[in-house]
């Protein structure tokens, strides 16, 4: 039996845990149940898989589950809240599956503590891959990742000599704009963002999928996770999303991990590791119906995200952090009307370019970086009339 804590357990990944857990209830124990604010459905949760503890990082909303919810539940709450519980947890595994740079806290208090994090947060890695790979090696704890793209190349590295890696290979889908041009972008209005082709994804993700920058945030994840160098991780579109990712080696051979678009079966290996058993999903590659698996190279004409990914990871520093903040402020913009699509990717590379870089030492420092990109990008976006 493990005890899980679930960071974030109303949003997609949290929701799609809690799948895999009711269906192995004799292997886990949920500990703690935590989130920002949607005490309804955390109620609803909370009466189903009885939790030792429940944290509500939004202060009002906690209230008002203080004020309904006692039994045995212990309740946390306020802005440090997930922090706290993740410490006091007895918790063998604490999922992060919170959004934002949030996640960061909550990720290096579970390895401060000595709990294994299955990490679905990638602002921790992206923002703070420094902070959270120096705990992991100084804890000796292991970090497992959620994201389907980096649980394929873990999966791919399994017995296999890491100084023989020629090549990491990130797969895309490509999201719902593959293939349009920048003129046809121009148009896009936002609720058509969230219609991906393949993969049923909270909205964060999938926005960012629309726009690429997710592939973006996982090159830099991939560097910190596998300690590989930038220019040994490259990215391919496989839209029918059914080459998770691939591992080249100096031998010519090559490893990819193959399997349906479904968040619970990685979701479910990063609990159950070393072991596989029966995932909700049910659902299997049907090979006498695949004629041909699609590989093509990425527009970066066009998702400009990816190039200014890599410029950012090498820059160093707080430029990952800048990335990152930009365009969450670009995308909120864009979502109310304030710019199109494309202004996207001008506004964080408008950004980028004037960017002052400065090294990461603390949490402080990363939280820094993150207003000053927020600032900048809201200045540039603030210039635009269209």
């Amino acid at each position: 039996m493990k005890n899980i804590a679930i960071l974030g357990s109303t949003g997609s990944i949290g929701r799609q845990a809690l799948e895999v857990i009711r269906m192995h209830k004799d292997h886990f124990h949920v500990s703690l149940l935590a989130v920002r604010s949607d005490t309804d459905l955390l109620e609803r949760q909370a009466e189903e898989f009885q939790p030792d503890a429940v944290a509500v990082s939004d202060s009002d909303a906690g209230k008002k589950w203080d004020c309904r919810l006692h039994g045995s539940i212990r309740v946390f709450c306020g802005a440090d809240s997930m922090d706290e519980a993740v410490r006091e947890s007895a918790a063998d595994i604490v999922l992060v599956a919170v959004t934002g740079i949030d996640g960061l806290r909550p990720t290096l208090a579970a390895l401060e503590s000595g709990k294994k994090v299955a990490l679905a947060n990638k602002e921790s890695l992206v923002s703070g891959g420094e902070l959270v790979m120096k705990k992991s090696r100084g804890t000796g704890i292991d970090l497992f990742p959620v994201d389907s793209e980096h649980s394929a190349i873990f999966q791919c590295l399994q017995g296999q000599d890491r100084k023989a890696v020629r090549k990491l290979i990130l797969t895309a889908s490509g999201g719902p704009f593959r293939g349009w041009s920048e003129e046809k972008l121009s148009d896009i209005a936002p609720e058509q963002c969230f219609h991906h082709p393949t993969w049923n994804m909270g909205r964060k993700v999938t926005m960012d999928s629309a726009t690429m920058f997710n592939k973006g945030l996982e090159i830099m994840e991939a560097h910190w996770l596998f300690n590989v160098p930038y220019e040994k991780i490259e990215v391919l579109v496989q839209p029918q999303s059914l080459i998770h990712s691939m591992v080249e080696y100096e031998d010519g051979a090559v490893m990819a991990q193959i399997g349906n678009p479904d968040m619970r079966i990685p979701i479910q290996l990063a609990l159950t590791y070393p072991d596989r058993m029966p995932t909700p999903s049910r659902t299997f590659v049907d090979w006498s119906k695949l004629s041909s698996i699609i590989l093509e190279e990425p527009d970066t004409a066009v998702f400009r995200s990816i190039p200014m990914a890599y410029q950012a990871g090498q820059a160093g520093g707080d430029a990952t952090t800048a990335y990152n903040a930009a365009n969450e402020q670009a995308v909120h913009a864009f979502l109310e009307g304030k710019i199109n699509f494309p202004m996207i990717f001008n506004t964080v590379e408008s950004v980028l370019e004037h960017w002052d870089t400065k090294p990461v030492r603390s949490v402080d420092d990363i939280m820094d970086g993150d207003k000053r990109a927020r600032r900048a990008a809201e200045k540039y976006i603030a210039g635009i009339h269209l």
